[in-house]
This record gives C-alpha cells, sequence and structure tokens, in this order.
C-alpha cells in the first residue's frame, strides 16, 4: 500500500531529475540548431519512468545517498529519448506525446544529428558519477544495454518484412528494444546505491519483467486506447504492419475466411491500411486477444512483484519501508493508461 510518505519522496525525486535536466543547458547552447530539438524532445513530457526507476532502485538501498544517482539517472532519460527520436524517423511517425515529432518539425537530417548528439550527452552525463570505482562496470552495463535497445530496432525493422515470425521471437524483441533499459535502470540505481552484484542483478531481472509487461500494454493501448491520452494516433502498429503479440496471436488463432480477410488486409500498402483499422480491430476482438494480452500484461507484472517483494525482505540490512516509492513506480507502470 503506497503511503503519503512514498508520494512525498517520489515528487522529489521527479524534481530532481527535472532540475537535473534542465541544468544541461540545452535551451542555450549553440548552435539552437543541433540542441533546440533536443531541448523540445526532453521537454516533451512522459513520466520519467526510467531515470525514476533508477533513483527509487538507489533510494531503496541508500535513502540518505539516492542523489549521487542523478547523473546515471539523467544518462538514462536522454539515451531513452534519443531512441524515441531516431525511432520516430524510421517510422515516420508524425507526433509523439501529443505534439509534432522532431522529423516533422524541423527535418530529417536535425533528428539524425540531434540524436547522436543525444546518445553522446548521455554517456557524458554518466561521466558525472562521484562513485569513480564503480564507473568501469556501469560503463559496461550501459553501453550492453544499448546495444541491446539498437539490436532489438532492427529486428523490429526486419519483422516488418517477414510473414513468419514466431512469439517467441517477438518476446525476444521487445525484451531487448524496451525492457532491457528498464532492467538495466533498476540495476544501475541499485549498484549506486550499494547493493551487491547479486540484489543488483535481481532488480535488473525484475525491471525485464516489467518491461515486457509495458510493451504489451502499450501494443494494446495502440489498439484500443484514447488518442487524446495516448499521444499519438491509435492504429499506428495495424498501419505499419507491425507484428505485435496482438497480431502474431490472432493469426495463430483465426481460422478460414476471418484469417484469409486479415492477410488480405496485411497485403495491402500502409496507406490503404490507414482505412481499415477497424476491420482489423474487428478480427482481433475475434479471436479473443484482447484478453490474451490483458492476461499476460497480468501474469508478468505480478511476477514483477512478486520478486521485488522477496528481495526488499530478503536481507537483515534493507528496510522494507525504502522499497516503497518503488512500489508506487511499479504501480505507475502496471495500471497505466498512456
Amino acid at each position: 500500500m503506497a503511503t503519503a510518505q512514498d508520494k512525498k519522496i517520489l515528487q522529489e525525486l521527479q524534481a530532481a531529475v527535472r532540475t537535473s535536466l534542465n541544468a544541461r543547458g540545452f535551451a542555450e547552447r549553440q548552435p539552437q540548431g543541433l540542441f533546440a530539438p533536443i531541448e523540445y524532445t526532453l521537454q516533451l513530457g512522459g513520466k520519467r519512468i526510467r531515470p525514476m526507476l533508477c533513483l527509487a532502485a538507489a533510494y531503496a538501498f541508500a535513502p540518505e545517498r539516492w542523489h549521487e544517482a542523478l547523473p546515471a539517472a539523467a544518462a538514462l532519460e536522454i539515451f531513452h529519448n534519443f531512441t524515441l527520436l531516431h525511432d520516430d524517423l524510421m517510422d515516420r511517425s508524425p507526433l509523439r506525446r501529443g505534439q509534432e515529432t522532431v522529423y516533422r518539425k524541423w527535418d530529417d537530417n536535425t533528428a539524425i544529428l540531434s540524436g547522436d548528439a543525444m546518445c553522446i550527452e548521455a554517456y557524458a552525463a554518466l561521466g558525472e558519477l562521484e562513485a569513480s570505482a564503480l564507473e568501469p562496470q556501469l560503463f559496461a552495463l550501459f553501453s550492453r544495454m544499448a546495444l541491446e535497445v539498437c539490436v532489438g530496432q532492427q529486428l523490429d525493422m526486419e519483422f516488418e518484412h517477414r510473414s513468419d515470425v514466431a512469439v517467441a521471437e517477438y518476446l525476444e524483441m521487445i525484451r531487448l528494444k524496451t525492457s532491457v533499459l528498464l532492467g538495466a535502470s533498476l540495476q544501475i540505481g541499485a549498484l549506486i546505491g550499494g547493493a551487491s552484484t547479486e540484489e543488483a542483478e535481481r532488480l535488473y531481472r525484475i525491471g525485464v519483467q516489467l518491461g515486457l509487461a509495458f510493451q504489451i500494454q502499450d501494443d494494446l493501448l495502440d489498439v484500443y486506447g484514447d488518442e487524446a491520452t495516448f499521444g499519438k494516433p491509435i492504429g499506428g502498429d495495424i498501419v505499419n504492419a507491425k507484428k505485435t503479440l496482438l497480431l502474431l496471436y490472432t493469426q495463430e488463432q483465426l481460422q478460414g475466411a476471418q484469417r484469409e480477410e486479415l492477410q488480405r488486409l496485411l497485403s495491402l500498402s500502409p496507406e490503404e491500411r490507414k482505412g481499415c483499422i477497424a476491420e482489423v480491430r474487428a478480427l482481433y476482438d475475434a479471436s479473443g486477444v484482447r484478453a490474451y494480452a490483458e492476461g499476460e500484461v497480468a501474469r508478468l507484472s505480478q511476477a514483477a512483484y512478486s520478486e521485488l517483494e522477496a528481495l526488499s525482505t530478503s536481507a537483515p540490512t534493507l528496510e522494507a519501508e525504502h522499497f516503497g516509492p518503488l512500489r508506487l513506480l511499479f504501480d505507475s507502470l502496471s495500471g497505466r493508461t498512456h
């Protein structure tokens, strides 16, 4: 049960993340053609989940020293937004969090170069950590995570041109593209807070489970969400024929004429599919995929909660109440509607 103190701590962490990002001065740095899109991207909003997970994990192990993880938190948020900036360009997505994406507001070349600069800035922020003894380990973890995200994005793009993608392949792709960043956020924060390698690795695994649930929920929202709260057009995955869990499960379940109709719709051009979102959604409904996907979100979320509870009570040096802000963040992730 979340307490008023947990909420207060999260507000304090969130304010610290905002201050840390603003202090990097992207709004004033020159040339503005490079840095203004970075400032724009970072100010678009979002819940700052990744830096918050990092700080909350540090707080769980060292509530008096969580601020030492701020450089890492900033690095994780800048890196995450760099991936979104390039992802929007590759997907030709017009909106992000209800606003024009960078390549639309500026141009393709700006999105590429400003994104590259953000990746460099992420490493620069990570290098500002005071925990110098941990730097080699943290840089190795961060670099492994960064490369895995790129691998996941490449797999995602390749899946668009394949008709034989298996559910297991999809789950591995979203583990790489989405989950490892959540896991690394927890792992890095925990290490800065003084966690053992084993404890930090347990948090990494918890983050991966939560990340899988988060991405499946995101797939659900893309089909069944509300555009006003989702922040981008509903049905984008359908238009782009993305191999989401919803599509793969539906392909497995449908038979006969319904399966043939789904294949016909998938064979259309993206422009043509823009007018067929409701038809594809009706086939999803016929397969029962919404209940299936919601069940997977619940299963993965519960596994993450159970493991977190076990960790918080596993060592006499840990105080379970210090995990309260982290539990509250988990609630935000598992029950989100946007």
